[in-house]
């Protein structure tokens, strides 16, 4: 049974946002803000550019290949697929790290709230309630995930026009206290909370009328959370010591409390509960969409591509991919979540921006074309590569790792491929 395609372009859209504005403006923020001071909207707006060149290279892949996976397939079938799997795996990983960052801080606003449980427990109750969503299906996942975003868009906006007149202007005295490198360094986990757009080209055999409402979905996605993180790391800045914003774990909440405005605070608290539940649950759908995609190409067990008839989800994939978010959600701190989630997404845009060059030069076709190509995926290369050396040292470690990882495990499949082949064929010749 194969999957259906119930996804209009708003749904694909509402995806997109979904998985960008979340975690990033309500927890990433703090972190950046740490390396780049208030300065933080310079690194907003260069963390965005960056994004749009690689954003505008899915834009063109997920026209002409529009099949599940996304920068998995475009790796697959554009480079090979030993470097498909590679890069598989490092979405995968860098996916499942990513969700448990957003489950540490949905647990993070919430325990901020509600001091019930400890915060680790509801981090784990999260991901297994939204995993259970998931395994419903797509188009119910969607509808939830069209509400959550309508709100959580409309508390953030209520947040800046609240914050514009709350700026103290000391704030921004000490503007740019670590120069360029604070900023670029800032950008590089900002560069993180962009990334979300990835999910809607792990889609494509769920859009319909893929080759122009995917693209479409990906670039409305990208400009609306530029607009939305420039705005309120803007206003936070503005009202709090970027100091005290750099130590917090819910910064837009702590943002808050210089003006003494208790409801405003547990309006915002709220939008972020709102905001991380839809990232983590637009990060599941990614992610079980891409390890059916490498299952159904023989590189994961075949059983993991099974969909379930009532449900019309890959259901084993699904399941799969939330325990071992789960597991991670227990086990991890923020911080070095972000870390390692930013090296592993950068390379393996990267490796997209050299599948967009390759495009061009393969048979396919795509009726959405990249402006100043190749300039743009060239330009995304490299913006890649020099966020990559702004990320800690252990990041480059454990990004390392996995490949290394992920290439022994290929390379030992292929072997055991092998063997399987000549034996059949050695079994068919004595049958002969």
């Amino acid at each position: 049974m194969g999957l259906k395609r119930d996804l209009t372009l708003l749904d694909a859209t509402s995806i997109g946002i979904g998985a960008i504005i979340g975690a990033g403006i309500f927890a990433v923020i703090g972190i950046a803000v740490g390396y780049a001071g208030p300065a933080v909207v310079i690194s907003m707006i260069i963390a965005g550019i960056a994004a749009s060149f690689t954003a505008f290279s899915f834009a063109e892949l997920g026209s002409a290949i529009p099949k599940e996976g996304g920068a998995y397939q475009f790796a697959y079938e554009l480079i090979s697929p030993s470097v498909g799997f590679v890069i598989g795996c490092l979405w995968l990983f860098a996916q499942i790290v990513a969700g448990a960052a957003i489950s540490i801080s949905f647990a993070s606003y919430f325990v901020a709230i509600f001091p019930i449980l400890p915060s680790k427990i509801v981090a784990v109750i999260t991901a297994l309630t939204l995993t259970g969503l998931n395994l419903i299906g797509i188009k119910q996942s969607t509808t939830v995930n069209n509400i959550l975003v309508a709100v959580k868009i409309a508390i953030l906006c209520l947040f800046v026009a609240f914050g514009v007149f709350h700026i103290n202007p000391q704030n921004f005295a000490d503007f740019n206290p670590n120069g360029a490198a604070g900023i670029l360094q800032g950008a590089s986990f900002i560069f993180f909370a962009y990334l979300g757009y990835g999910r809607i080209a792990a889609l494509g055999e769920e859009v319909k009328n893929p080759e122009k409402n995917l693209p479409r979905a990906i670039l409305i996605s990208l400009i609306v959370a530029i607009a939305v993180y420039v705005l309120t790391g803007f206003a936070a800045t503005g009202m709090q010591d970027y100091r005290i914003l750099a130590q917090s774990a819910a910064p837009i909440a702590d943002a808050i409390k210089p003006t003494g405005n208790f409801t405003m605070l547990t309006l915002v608290s709220a939008g972020a509960l709102i905001a991380t539940i839809s990232v983590l649950l637009t990060s599941l759908i990614g992610l079980s969409r891409v390890a059916f995609a490498m299952a159904r190409n023989g590189q994961f067990p075949k059983s993991i591509a099974k969909v379930s008839a009532k449900f019309g989800t890959p259901y084993l994939s699904v399941l799969t991919m939330g325990l071992l978010l789960t597991v991670l959600a227990f086990a991890l701190e923020l911080k070095e979540t972000v870390a390692i989630t930013s090296f592993a997404l950068l390379a393996t845009h990267l490796v997209v921006n050299l599948c967009a060059i390759k495009l061009r030069k393969s048979s396919c076709t795509t009726k959405f074309r990249t402006p100043c190509y190749p300039a743009n995926a060239m330009l995304g290369s490299i913006s890649c590569l020099i966020l990559m050396f702004s990320l800690p040292a252990e990041s480059w470690i454990v990004g390392a790792v996995v490949v290394a990882i992920s290439a022994a495990l290929y390379l030992l499949n292929t072997k055991k491929q092998g063997k399987s082949e000549r034996r059949l064929t050695l079994q068919a010749k004595d049958y002969k």
